[in-house]
């Protein structure tokens, strides 16, 4: 009986362990995006407007991306809707053609409608082979529009790499529980 409970409080320790550290993970992305998105109003780009208008959006504050001749990008975000935090997500990207060297950037998707935000939230999301992201830049949102009800900008962060298109990211979405 004794080795029965022993087994039982060993296995009850190590899923509190783990469901700690996933929110622990989870809550230093959150903490992440909020500061992304307050360094980004203070570039004075003109993305007050998206914030304050989009049905939602998602701030992936640390997207790694890097190759040579084959590539892959891979970053955690944090989902609003209508500002509220409603979930989690994660997007991959694997590809080939021209591209050299590494790269960390802030990434930040736009949906224009309830509509658009729920297909992102629907099992797998993915951009189409030619969507490309905004570099931001000073005023550069101010005249940016959505395309098919997505808008998104990339600030890069750290490192260089020539390579500008976000075409082929998968996204997995995650609610808050």
């Amino acid at each position: 009986m004794k080795i029965i409970k022993g087994i039982m409080l060993v296995t009850l320790l190590f899923m509190t362990s783990a469901a700690i550290s996933q929110s622990e993970d989870d809550q230093k992305v959150i903490n992440d995006a909020e500061k992304a998105k307050t360094s980004l109003l203070k570039l004075k780009v003109g993305l007050n407007d998206f914030f304050d208008t989009s049905a939602g959006y998602v701030i992936f504050p640390n997207v790694g991306k890097g190759g040579f001749i084959i590539g892959g990008a891979s970053g955690n975000g944090a989902v609003y809707e209508n500002g509220v935090l409603v979930g989690m997500a994660n997007l991959k990207k694997l590809n080939i053609g021209l591209q050299a060297g590494g790269q960390l950037v802030t990434e930040v998707i736009f949906f224009e409608t309830e509509e658009d935000l729920n297909e992102f939230k629907s099992d797998e999301y993915e951009f189409s082979a030619e969507a490309s992201a905004i570099a931001l830049k000073s005023g550069v949102a101010v005249n940016a529009k959505y395309d098919d009800g997505v808008a998104v900008f990339a600030m890069p962060k750290e490192g260089l790499m020539v390579d500008a298109s976000v075409g082929g990211q998968k996204f997995k979405y995650v609610p808050l529980q």
